[in-house]
This record gives C-alpha cells, sequence and structure tokens, in this order.
C-alpha cells in the first residue's frame, strides 16, 4: 500500500513480519521543523558590525588607511613603542574588545585589568602624574582614526583648518557623556585633502580637571604597513600657538605592530599578587 512499509520483527527463535503505516503527523511535523531550523541556521548572515556604519566623509579617511574592517575584526593589538626624547622602550599589549592593556618597560609595568590600574614593582617606578592617565594614552593616538569607530564617538566633518599654511580637511570628534575618564576630551583631524590620510590631530586633554584646555598638535608622519592597515611610524607632539605649531614637547617611534583575532590571555592583564600597587 501506498506510504507503508514492511518490517521484519523477531520474537524468540521466529521471524514475524508486519506491515506499518504511514509515519505518525507527528513525527513529520518534527522532521520538518529540523529541517527548516538546519536550512535557517545555513543561510543566516553575521550580523553586520556597527562600527561599519560612519559618515561617508569619514569612511573615505578610513579607507585610507588600508582595509579597516581588519580593525574591526581584531580581538588584540601589540607593538613596541620608542621614547625618542630619553631612548627608552615600551612594549605594549591590548584586548580591543575589552580595553585590558598591558605596558612592560625596563623600570615598571603597567596593567589594566578591565576595572583597575596597576603598577609594578611600585609607583615611584613611573614618574608621570598619573598612571591612569599614561596606560592607554599611546594606544589611543597610535590607534587613531581606527578607535574613532567606537560606539559612542561621533565624527563629523567641519569646516577645512589651516595649520602651517596648509588647508586640510577637518573632522570634529565628540564623545557621550559616559565614554571613558575623559568625554570631555576634543579632537579635529586633520587630513590631506587629495589622499584624505590623517596629518594632524589637535587635542584637549581634561583628564586632570584644567578649567581651561589648550589645543595641543600631534602630528602624524611615516606609515607603515602592517597587515593592510597602514600606523605611523612617528608621533610628534607640539605646542599650538593660533594656526601653528611651536615647539617640541614628545616623540615616539613605534615598531612590530600586530594585530590579531585571537584575544590575548587575560592573565597577562591580572595584577601580581606581590609586588604591584593599585594606581591612578
Amino acid at each position: 500500500m501506498e506510504g507503508e512499509r514492511l518490517e521484519n520483527r523477531k520474537k524468540g527463535n521466529d521471524w514475524h513480519f508486519y506491515i506499518l503505516g504511514p509515519k505518525s503527523p507527528q513525527v513529520m511535523k518534527n522532521t520538518y521543523f529540523l529541517l527548516l531550523l538546519s536550512l535557517f541556521f545555513s543561510c543566516a548572515e553575521k550580523e553586520p558590525d556597527p562600527r561599519a556604519n560612519q559618515p561617508e566623509d569619514f569612511k573615505q579617511v578610513l579607507d585610507a588607511h588600508g582595509d579597516w574592517s581588519r580593525w574591526l575584526d581584531a580581538e588584540a593589538f601589540s607593538y613596541t613603542m620608542f621614547h625618542e626624547t630619553n631612548l627608552t622602550q615600551e612594549n605594549h599589549f591590548f584586548n580591543l574588545d575589552s580595553r585590558k592593556g598591558r605596558i612592560d618597560a625596563q623600570n615598571f609595568q603597567i596593567g589594566f585589568d578591565g576595572e583597575k590600574v596597576w603598577i609594578s614593582p611600585n609607583r615611584q617606578a613611573f614618574g608621570g602624574p598619573s598612571v591612569r592617565f599614561y596606560h592607554n594614552l599611546y594606544f589611543y593616538f597610535f590607534s587613531i582614526p581606527y578607535i574613532f569607530t567606537d560606539p559612542g564617538v561621533s565624527v563629523e566633518k567641519i569646516e577645512d583648518r589651516t595649520l602651517n599654511g596648509k588647508s586640510y580637511e577637518t573632522f570634529s570628534v565628540s564623545f557621550a557623556s559616559d565614554k571613558g575618564d575623559s568625554p570631555n576630551d576634543q579632537y579635529y583631524l586633520l587630513t590631506d585633502p587629495e589622499t584624505h590620510q590623517l596629518e594632524w590631530v589637535l587635542y584637549t586633554v581634561t583628564f586632570f580637571d584644567s578649567p581651561e584646555p589648550t589645543l595641543n598638535a600631534l602630528k602624524y608622519e611615516d606609515y607603515r604597513d602592517a597587515g593592510g592597515l597602514v600606523f605611523p611610524r612617528i608621533l610628534t607632539g607640539y605646542t599650538l600657538e593660533g594656526d601653528s605649531t611651536g615647539r617640541i614637547r614628545y616623540q615616539v617611534s613605534f615598531a612590530d605592530v600586530v594585530l590579531t583575532e585571537d584575544a590575548l590571555d587575560d592573565d597577562l592583564f591580572e595584577m601580581p599578587e606581590k609586588g604591584a600597587v593599585v594606581a591612578n
């Protein structure tokens, strides 16, 4: 009969044959459901990353620095940094999602475990005014413009600005009130009008509660490729005097830049049980 099947079953030493009817409606429903579920998951696409949704003018800047989807896909970021003013070296390690970080220098280690900033062997090992301010300072500078794709960051093209006699396309950057330690910081990106590559960043520092924070200038130069993205080999900080730069305040250079799609082990960022203190 149509829809029926013959099956043999053994009882004791004898085989008996039975005619079985069609599969039950419930069995068929379950089968169809599993097939549809399998089809859904096989066809489902990965949710688009909201960070990819940027203003077209800013996308043009990002495109000028390489395949910036690599930044969106990356989980970890590391590099070596040299202070050109005192010839010291630091190795920086960051997990991009959690922003946990670590700096290894000759005389100290600084880490951020997601909640607190710590330093080893003691606070005196770092001569700057704030360990917390320093722990991701150069990470942030070095990651521009990619880091401005973060949620809570808005980038807007504004009127061109002239610096040292050259006119630049200019972008204003603002932050949500709950973004980071210093959401009131101001950033202006100055990009070459032909290449759209970043040449200068003008920025204020509000971390130290200065009543009238001044604009500083940071020069980006000598770009190098690192796995499809370009990063500046040299950053030079200047004072800003109207539409011109003044004296050099600092200079750092970078090497061994690595982006990976695997996060670094969280143990790397944990505060040692001995020989380390929480620092601000």
